[in-house]
């Protein structure tokens, strides 16, 4: 039976089990054996990231072929107009190559939980949500791309890959994803780690 669980990953943990430098891992979160992360989400990202046992829903939710959206909200520093997107819309060129077309949009600040630490405050720097998909999922890409525009990522939280949703769940927490009707909802909450 294939097991997919929906993590909210807070800020600085690493997307994997262990670490010689002994930094937060998924392992400080989830206790279950025989899970991979589908995908990766950078150390000072936050949000949903996928986990699962089964090698071929793995690669369904990474490979570059099947292209399944990911949803970003992106607080970035400076405040740009709906032109300034058009760059991210178009499929902007980064060092690697371009980008394919994504769908970017101003936004108000999403209703988010406070980050720990928290972003640093510069009363006469004024900052702009934005909300952005991508099909692609290349090394920092989001930031990257903010970065080309103009405007530097400050806070990224990816809140939806494909059909999956962060939907509640807090930093830390973790739920699993019946695949098929016979497999009962199980949600679980952890404690942080102080």
């Amino acid at each position: 039976m294939t097991r997919l669980i929906l993590f909210n990953k807070p800020y600085g943990v690493l997307t994997q089990f262990t670490d010689r430098e002994g930094r937060a891992v998924l392992a400080d979160y989830i206790a279950i054996q025989g899970v991979y992360p589908a995908g990766r989400l950078d150390r000072d990202s936050e949000g949903l990231l996928l986990l699962t046992d089964n090698g071929k829903l793995a690669h369904k939710l990474t490979h570059p072929d099947k292209r399944s959206w990911k949803t970003y909200q992106v607080q970035v520093e400076g405040v740009p107009n709906d032109e300034d997107l058009l760059p991210l819309r178009s499929g902007i060129l980064l060092k690697d190559g371009p980008c394919l077309p994504a769908q970017a949009e101003i936004i108000e600040e999403p209703d988010l939980w406070l980050r720990n630490p928290p972003v640093r405050y510069r009363a006469s720097i004024p900052t702009r949500w934005l909300e952005i998909r991508i099909r692609e999922g290349r090394n920092r890409q989001i930031r990257r791309m903010t970065a080309a525009i103009g405007f530097p990522t400050l806070r990224l939280v990816r809140i939806a890959i494909g059909q999956w949703k962060l939907s509640g769940l807090q930093p830390g927490q973790w739920q699993q994803i019946p695949l098929n009707p016979h497999q009962h909802h199980e949600a679980k909450q952890v404690k942080m780690p102080s």
